[in-house]
């Protein structure tokens, strides 16, 4: 596996750039938040990598933070998510965008990525779900430990086939201190007289 490449930018074409290493030119896919942090050609670059091995191709995708690179490998583990999707997320969203909207749970900020419907978003957000470094790492200790049971409440809910939104307003009508199962029922209680 390539995990870093360090060498001159030769070329930068959107999403492609070329790396010289001792005198071998890698062609890296890289997503436009990468795109955009690259210094002009001809001066030192370094990447952190990830190699993709196919029947047909060997291609290297490239990242500027390790941060990305994880997010990345996330992405393309979710069924129905390749590489070039991934890298549309990335390049629409930042890392810690992509982890609020996960934690959140909020489909619309994924349905604004070209190639991410309402569908795929909906899927991206369960199967993400606290795979993003903690998702939101600055609100943890004593204040997440009560969502922690809100967003398993959630996390069933959208299981059993409903919109972010039926299950958001449901989750708004529990009260305090509710634990996971009374929870779920209270709330197909709610979503059942919706």
């Amino acid at each position: 596996m390539i995990g870093r490449i360090t060498g001159t930018l030769l070329e930068k074409t959107p999403p492609t750039v070329c790396v010289d290493v001792a005198g071998v030119g890698y062609e890296i896919d890289v997503p436009m938040s990468t795109f955009y942090d690259l210094p002009e050609t001809g001066a030192r670059v370094s990447l952190h990598t990830h190699l993709a091995v196919r029947e047909d191709a060997h291609t290297l995708y490239g990242f500027s933070t390790a941060s990305q690179r994880s997010t990345f490998r996330a992405l393309i583990k979710v069924s129905g998510i390749g590489a070039r999707t991934a890298l549309a997320v990335l390049s629409g969203m930042t890392v810690d965008e992509l982890a609020e909207a996960v934690t959140r749970q909020e489909t619309g900020r994924l349905t604004r990525v070209p190639g991410i419907g309402k569908k795929t978003a909906e899927r991206l957000l369960l199967e993400l779900r606290g795979k993003l470094g903690a998702d939101l790492g600055g609100q943890g200790g004593a204040a997440g430990a009560p969502s922690s049971g809100r967003d398993d409440i959630l996390n069933a809910l959208l299981s059993l086939g409903y919109s972010n939104s039926e299950s958001q307003a449901a989750l708004k009508k529990l009260p305090e201190g509710v634990d996971v199962a009374e929870g779920i029922r209270l709330s197909l209680k709610s979503l059942a007289k919706g």
